[in-house]
């Protein structure tokens, strides 16, 4: 979801206007999701590398995270959404922490929508984070090294119960995945837009749905086996 920063410094904003904005954005595009057919929804809010920018905007997005879940849980609950976080929360606010497993709890039963929001996420930190654990089990002699497989490692990222997105979408311009997972969407289709993330309409997804409804995916077969 790039470009909410931009989009501020364009108008003479804060970048934190911007999140902000692109908060909302974020609101539309959860309520608009099911009625386009979409069921899994992950969105990138703050990866492993954003804690590079300003003390001021990290803090401040922090308190968006905050402020979205305790002011979204109701209404994320009563449309049938299910919420979830991947991503390493041990670096995170411990009130932080207690909102994000509060509103997993909360929806857990939910099924219209699937949300997923990444937080302090890095798909080169998951893998690590992953590797450690299975190199543990390994040395507690739980684990044949020689049968390691792909499943395994499947079962062992934050994302062990979701599909593996079909679509990959980028906003603002930018044509690189930076870290945005990297062993799930080995197979997924991409999209990058110039649109700023503030400016992202419901109506440009469902374009962008169509254009992949016409693509054919072979997932490395050949066509017509």
């Amino acid at each position: 979801m790039d470009g909410n920063g931009r989009w501020a410094t364009a108008r003479g904003w804060p970048r934190l206007v911007g999140h902000r904005k692109g908060a909302e954005r974020v609101k539309q595009i959860v309520r608009a999701a099911p009625d386009l057919g979409i069921r899994w929804l992950t969105i990138y809010a703050f990866s492993t590398e954003n804690w590079k920018r300003s003390t001021e905007e990290v803090l401040g997005l922090m308190t968006l995270f905050a402020r979205y879940i305790e002011r979204e849980a109701d209404r994320l609950s009563a449309e049938g959404v299910r919420m979830r976080f991947i991503g390493d929360r041990s670096r995170l606010d411990a009130k932080l922490q207690r909102l994000m497993a509060g509103i997993e709890a909360r929806t857990a039963a939910n099924t219209r929508l699937n949300l997923t929001v990444a937080i302090n996420y890095g798909g080169r930190n998951e893998l690590a984070r992953a590797m450690r654990v299975l190199a543990e089990r390994a040395a507690r002699g739980e684990l044949d090294p020689a049968a390691l497989d792909e499943g395994m490692v499947d079962a062992t990222l934050d994302t062990a119960d979701i599909p593996d997105p079909d679509l990959v979408i980028r906003t603002s311009g930018e044509t690189r995945v930076s870290n945005f997972l990297l062993w799930q969407a080995a197979y997924a289709e991409y999209e990058f837009t110039p649109t700023l993330w503030p400016d992202f309409s419901p109506a440009e997804l469902a374009a962008i749905l169509e254009r992949f409804d016409g693509r054919e995916r072979r997932f490395g077969g050949v066509r017509g086996a």
